[in-house]
């Protein structure tokens, strides 16, 4: 038996999320059919985060077991000849028994996209884009609410989660010029589902002059109530960008 450590990348924009669900195509599906087409055997994948639908990755992470020691070069190439061209392994590599790609994680890197001109047809899949002007300083300013641990129910969506406590080392936007693009870079040991959408969407509309300011999203993080009227972003722009472990 041995244990196998993957790193993945998708494009999320034709995938109901990551997770395997009942009636919808995700990445893991797609992932665990190929596999069974091409090594006549059944495997089950975990993965370290649970991107939603239309969210897209450049690093997740996942582990999978099998009865047989195969060449981790052997099962990268065969296995990314049959997968459609929006998925990608990029790394595969035998760990030890005990690994779980949700534990020992120290930080989780996200990129949210957005353009504030219009995109091409080819980038817009990619990224939100976000017409009216924006004024940086009051993004930024908006974004450090968030850095530290909160209780981030009002910026979260479910009930399943046992607490909605979660710490962000970091939030910053840089501008690429060459791509015309916007990337609000977010990174913290884990995240809620739809938090860090939320986040940019309520920086956003602050950042824009919109009706909402800082104190309404100090307000909203305070109260602790997903139903708040900050505006959410579309999953488009988001990327699993990296994940590090100990």
């Amino acid at each position: 038996m041995a244990v196998y450590k993957m790193v993945v990348a998708y494009d999320g924009t034709a995938y109901h999320g990551w997770q395997r669900q009942p009636d919808a195509i995700t990445v893991v599906q797609v992932l665990e059919e190929t596999f069974k087409s091409v090594f006549k055997q059944k495997i089950s994948i975990s993965g370290a985060s649970r991107t939603d639908a239309g969210v897209h990755a450049l690093g997740q992470v996942a582990a999978f077991t099998l009865d047989m020691k195969i060449a981790p070069e052997i099962l990268k190439f065969a296995w990314n000849n049959v997968l459609p061209l929006d998925i990608l392994i990029h790394d595969i590599s035998i760990v030890s028994d005990n690994f779980n790609p949700r534990h020992g994680v120290i930080s989780k890197t996200y990129h949210y996209v957005f353009f504030n001109k219009r995109p091409t047809p080819f980038t817009q899949r990619y990224g939100w884009y976000f017409s009216r002007p924006v004024d940086l300083d009051l993004l930024q300013e908006a974004l450090q609410i968030f850095v530290g641990t909160h209780d981030f129910r009002s910026f979260c969506t479910g009930y399943d989660m046992h607490s909605t406590v979660r710490t962000i080392h970091s939030i910053h936007v840089e501008y690429d010029d060459a791509a015309k693009t916007y990337k609000i870079v977010v990174k913290g040991p884990g995240f809620l589902r739809y938090m860090i959408r939320r986040i940019v969407g309520a920086c956003l509309a602050v950042a824009s002059k919109d009706q909402f300011s800082c104190e309404d999203i100090r307000i909203a993080l305070a109260k602790k109530d997903p139903a708040q009227t900050l505006p959410n972003s579309p999953a488009k722009g988001l990327l699993l960008y990296e994940i590090q472990y100990e």
